[in-house]
């Protein structure tokens, strides 16, 4: 997280957008990333060239001889006008034209790409208070952008929200990405989950680093994230490179349609895909029709998921709780289609809280592997309670926070075999599921303990009342004698 004296940092940045007249959130949080972008250039560069003295070998350059002064380390200490100038009319158009690779994702949304700051004066102020932002490593660069995405406060027209950073991070940790995996987000929006998945890789697997193949696989074909917000796929490809990776393949495209072709291509699949969005059939790729003929874009995201997925690839997607219980043929197909064909594993029930501000909405996150053939035997249930935060608008950090005992409960499920209906968490064997007619909510299995309340006798009761009117009566008497004096 942020420290305060850093979000203050921010907010006067914001607040200088704010009153320079920039005042819708995306476009702050566009203006705000080619700055740091411009300013991550010039440090990447320096690093660079201390490396190459150090080793005493050449290098290629991103600021070639003649574009020195394009460098932020340059420019930011000029006269107002001069650097507006050279912002406006040399840095931006560098920066738009970069990448040779046209058919790369930085390419792709930086071509349409505007400077928008009105005012040298403004400029100025930004630059400054950009530069006092420490952002030599990944994790303060990662924390800023996740704050600057936080100022979104209001849900797009398809019910588009947020996810909260510390819910995705539980999710990749849950399951696990591999070196050899293909990720992909058909609803990516910023493209957090593809973010945390590779800050994870780089955690716990950075030997794959040292293998070449396995470092361009992370760079190049690893990644993929599609959304129909251009501005979202600008914020997003310019997340994923300030997080290091280098050609994110993050494209616009309407995931639900017959454009999207994608069949048996992904291993993994994290989303938190659009609830609420009702399409026309006609709009909607035949063959997702074919598993749930429904409108609902968040059943018809199910569908493309174990379209997309290889055999034996995963998913981990948030789904609003109407998914685990609607009684529609729709709302059945969908589920009896990943109980019975595939193997769903775990069904982990959030509080309504999670997504407030932005909604109030009861979520759970969804855990399955395609294998076409079944293999579901019995779900795990897990009831969250806290997520750290507390529940209301203003989420505050709290200290109850069952996320570490969401995921060592998950990789340990052996130990869960004989945990009772009235625990946290447990399983539910297949037959009871389908019993349900495939109900998946987790109140339809939980078993609530009710303590036995021993009350006193109504005699001994009601002489308790009596004896404390007494002392009522009693105490009134004594006051009217002293008002009286």
């Amino acid at each position: 997280m942020l420290t305060g004296e850093l979000r203050n940092k921010v907010d006067k940045i914001w607040e200088t957008f704010w009153t320079g007249g920039i005042t819708n959130p995306l476009t702050v949080i566009e203006q705000f990333t080619y700055l740091l972008f411009i300013k991550g250039l010039d440090e990447v560069e320096t690093k660079n060239e201390q490396e190459a003295a150090l080793l005493g070998i050449d290098f290629e350059r991103i600021f070639p001889e003649d574009k020195q002064h394009l460098r932020w380390s340059k420019f930011k200490n000029l006269e107002a006008t001069q650097m507006y100038e050279i912002v406006s009319n040399e840095v931006f158009p560098f920066i738009k034209n970069l990448h040779d690779n046209k058919d790369s994702a930085y390419a792709k949304y930086m071509g349409d790409a505007i400077f928008m700051i009105p005012t040298p004066q403004m400029l100025t102020k930004i630059v400054d208070g950009i530069d006092n932002i420490p952002m030599k490593d990944r994790d303060t660069k990662g924390d800023l952008y996740e704050y600057l995405l936080s100022k979104i406060a209001t849900a797009g027209t398809n019910g588009q929200f947020r996810t909260p950073r510390h819910i995705i991070k539980m999710m990749v940790e849950l399951v696990k990405p591999t070196p050899e995996d293909i990720i992909v987000d058909p609803a990516a929006g910023s493209a957090g989950f593809l973010v945390a998945a590779g800050e994870y890789l780089r955690k716990y697997r950075s030997d794959l680093f040292l293998v070449q193949s396995l470092k361009e696989h992370f760079n190049n074909d690893m990644f993929y994230g599609f959304d129909m917000d251009r501005t979202m796929l600008r914020i997003g490809a310019m997340n994923m490179m300030l997080h290091g990776i280098e050609n994110p393949n993050i494209e616009y495209r309407d995931s639900l349609s017959e454009q999207n072709k994608d069949k048996d291509k992904y291993t993994l699949v994290l989303a938190n895909p659009p609830f609420k969005g009702s399409l026309d059939y006609e709009a909607v790729s035949s063959d997702l029709l074919k598993i749930t003929k429904t409108k609902k874009t968040e059943l018809l995201f199910l569908a493309l998921f174990l379209r997309i997925l290889k055999t034996g690839g995963r998913c981990a997607c948030i789904v609003p709780d109407g998914v685990l219980f609607g009684s529609s043929k729709a709302h059945k197909d969908i589920r009896k289609e990943i109980v019975e064909n595939h193997k769903l594993e775990a069904i982990i029930s959030m509080p309504s809280g999670v997504f407030k501000p932005y909604a109030g909405v009861s979520t759970a996150i969804m855990i399955f592997t395609k294998t076409g053939v079944g293999g579901t035997d019995q779900v795990w249930f897990y009831d969250m309670k806290a997520d750290g935060y507390s529940l209301d608008d203003k989420r505050t950090p709290i200290e109850e926070n069952d996320i570490p005992d969401i995921i060592a409960r998950f990789h340990n499920r052996e130990a869960e075999k004989d945990r009772k209906r009235t625990e946290q968490s447990f399983f539910v064997p297949v037959e009871e599921i389908r019993e349900n007619d495939y109900d998946l909510s987790i109140n339809k299995y939980k078993e609530i303990e009710y303590e036995e309340v021993q009350y006193e006798a109504p005699s001994v009761i009601l002489e308790r009342v009596e004896a404390l009117e007494k002392e009522i009566m009693n105490g009134l008497e004594e006051l009217k004698k002293i008002i009286k004096g």
